[in-house]
């Protein structure tokens, strides 16, 4: 019996734990996005336009990034 309780407090323990190491890395995978720099080069490779005076990229699969 005692046993069993232990086990069952250990599983519940690594679930937990598991379920807070999804949580890292899915917020690590977030901040990682955010901050993005394309060249213009990239921009317009991407189907954009580099708008050099606001320094993002408009338009195509880099849209709103910004030019590095």
């Amino acid at each position: 019996m005692r046993i069993r309780r232990i086990l069952a407090a250990v599983f519940a323990t690594a679930a937990l734990a598991g379920l807070g190491l999804t949580g890292v890395a899915a917020a690590t995978a977030a901040t990682q996005g955010a901050s993005s720099y394309v060249t213009p080069n990239e921009c317009k490779q991407g189907g954009g336009t580099a708008d050099l005076t606001a320094n993002l990229c408009k338009g195509g699969t880099h849209d709103g990034e910004t030019i590095d």
